[in-house]
C-alpha cells in the first residue's frame, strides 16, 4: 500500500469546520498516515493568525507589558477550536506552560513555535493518532542550520515505531535543548522531511488554492494553474516569489525522490499540481511553465578594459563580497564588463566599504551602481526546445513600454531572468503573460 504524507497549512487548521474537513481528507485515504500541521491561521481577512499573536506577545514581554489579557485570546482561540470538535481533551495546562515559559524568557522561536504544538496536540486527540514532538526528532546543528542527516535517521526510527501519527510543523531543537524554528513558511520543509525519512510514495501539501499558477494573481487576472512543474522549475519560481511552496521544502524530498502534490483542502476533488524530479512533456502552445518577480535587488556594474584576459579578475571581485558576508544572486557579464546583482537590503550598510574595497582590488575603469531593481524570472522546461523564446520576452516587454535593464539567461536554457525597474515590475510580468498564455 502506498504512503502518503500529507501537511496542512494555517489556512486548513483555521477553526473547527476546517478541522472536520482535513480529518474527512485523511480518512479518504488509508494511505494518508503521517500528518504534520501548522498553527491556526485566518478565518476571515481581518483575523489575526495564532503565530503573529504569539510573536506580539513575545514583543509585549520584552516591553515589560502585561500579556495576560492578550494570551487569553489564543487560549479562547484553541478552547473554541476544541469545543466545536467535541472532543474530551482539556489543553489548560499546555497553555499555562506555555504563558510561563515565555514570560520566562523561553526565546522568540520557542514562542513562535507553540502554534504548531498546541494545533498538533488537538488535532492527534481529533483523528485517534499518536503524537510525535518535532523537539524530539528534528534537530539543528550548534551553528542554527539544518542537520539533515541525523534528523533522518533518528526520524526515521521513530516513525517505524507509529501507523500513524501528527509531527506539528515549522520547529525543532538545537543540541543545547532550546527551540529552534525554520523560517516563516517551514511547516512545508517539516512536511518534506518527514516525508523523506517515512520513505513516503507522495507528499501531499494542502493549502488554499488548487495548486501553483503560473503567474500571481495578484497581479495577472485568473492565471492558468500549472498541471506538472520539475523540483527545478519550483526552485527558481519560488526563489523568485511564488508563495505557495517554502523554496527550501524542495530539498528532502528531491533527495529521495519523492512527487510533491499541491492541493486544495476547500476542492479535494481537484487535481492541483504535481511537483516531479523530471518531466519530458510540457505544453508545447504556452511553452513556458511559469512565470514570478521580486523586488529589492541592486546591480554593481564594473567595466574595465581588458578584463576577460586579466587571470583571476571575477575571484577577485567575489572575494570581496565573500569579506563582506554578501552573497551574489546573479552575475552578468560582457567581455569588459561584470554585474554582480545583490540584494538591496544585504548590501545597504556595506556599500560604500564594498566599492572601496573593489577599486583597491580589480583597479576598474568605472564602477556603476543601480539600485531600485526587479528581477523576473522566465521559467520552462520547454524553453530548450522552442526557439525565439527570448526574443519573444524581449518583444513582449518592449511593447510594454519597459525599458530592460539586465537579461541573463541560465546555462541549462531552464529560465530568462530580466531585470527592469521595480516600479514597471507588475507591467512586465503582464506583458510576459500575455504573450505566452493567448
Amino acid at each position: 500500500m502506498q504512503l502518503k504524507v500529507v501537511k496542512f497549512g494555517g489556512s486548513s487548521l483555521a477553526d473547527a469546520e476546517h478541522f472536520r474537513q482535513v480529518a474527512k481528507i485523511i480518512k479518504e485515504d488509508p494511505a494518508r498516515r503521517f500528518v504534520v500541521p501548522s498553527a491556526p491561521g485566518k478565518r476571515s481577512k481581518d483575523d489575526t493568525k495564532v503565530t503573529d499573536m504569539l510573536y506580539r506577545c513575545y514583543e509585549m514581554i520584552k516591553a515589560k507589558e502585561d500579556i495576560e489579557e492578550y494570551f487569553e485570546l489564543i487560549c479562547k482561540r484553541y478552547n473554541e477550536i476544541i469545543a466545536d470538535l467535541g472532543i474530551n481533551f482539556n489543553i489548560d495546562g499546555e497553555l499555562t506552560y506555555v504563558k510561563n515559559a515565555m514570560l520566562h524568557s523561553s526565546g522568540r522561536d520557542f514562542a513562535a513555535s507553540r502554534g504548531e504544538y498546541l494545533n498538533g496536540l488537538i488535532l492527534a486527540k481529533y483523528l485517534g493518532f499518536d503524537f510525535i514532538d518535532a523537539e524530539n526528532v528534528i534537530l539543528f546543528k550548534e551553528n542554527g542550520t539544518f542537520d539533515d542527516e541525523k534528523t533522518n535517521e533518528i526520524l526515521s526510527e521513530e516513525l517505524k515505531k507509529h501507523e500513524h501519527a501528527v509531527i506539528p510543523g515549522f520547529y525543532g531543537v538545537m543540541p543545547n535543548g532550546t527551540i529552534k524554528t525554520f523560517s516563516r513558511g517551514g511547516s512545508d520543509i517539516t512536511g518534506s522531511i518527514v516525508a523523506r525519512a517515512a520513505g513516503a510514495d507522495l507528499y501531499e501539501n494542502w493549502t488554499d488554492v488548487s495548486g501553483f499558477m503560473m503567474a500571481d494573481p495578484r497581479i495577472v487576472e485568473n492565471p492558468c494553474a500549472i498541471d506538472t512543474i520539475t523540483y527545478r522549475e519550483l526552485r527558481e519560481l519560488s526563489y523568485m516569489g511564488a508563495t505557495v511552496l517554502h523554496e527550501d521544502a524542495i530539498f528532502p524530498v528531491r533527495i529521495a525522490g519523492i512527487p510533491i502534490n499541491i492541493k486544495n483542502t476547500n476542492a479535494p476533488e481537484d487535481r492541483g499540481t504535481m511537483i516531479v524530479p523530471c518531466a519530458k512533456d510540457y505544453d508545447s502552445k504556452k511553452v513556458i511553465t511559469g512565470i514570478a518577480g521580486k523586488r529589492g535587488f541592486t546591480a554593481i556594474t564594473i567595466e574595465k578594459d581588458m578584463m576577460n584576459s586579466e587571470v583571476g579578475f571575477g575571484r577577485k571581485v567575489l572575494e570581496v563580497f565573500e569579506d563582506n558576508e554578501v552573497s551574489f544572486e546573479h552575475l552578468p557579464s560582457g567581455i569588459d564588463t561584470m554585474c554582480v546583482i545583490v540584494q538591496t537590503s544585504v548590501i545597504e550598510e556595506k556599500q560604500e566599504k564594498i566599492l572601496n574595497s573593489l577599486t583597491r582590488a580589480v583597479k576598474p575603469d568605472t564602477i556603476n551602481v543601480d539600485n531600485g531593481l526587479a528581477l523576473l524570472a522566465v521559467v520552462g522546461r520547454g524553453m530548450v526546445k522552442a526557439k525565439g523564446t527570448a526574443a519573444r520576452i524581449v518583444s513582449a516587454v518592449s511593447a510594454a513600454d519597459v525599458n530592460i535593464r539586465m537579461i541573463d539567461q541560465g546555462s541549462s536554457e531552464l529560465n530568462v531572468i530580466i531585470g527592469v525597474d521595480e516600479k514597471e515590475l507588475e507591467s512586465a510580468l503582464k506583458a510576459i503573460y500575455a504573450e505566452f498564455v493567448k
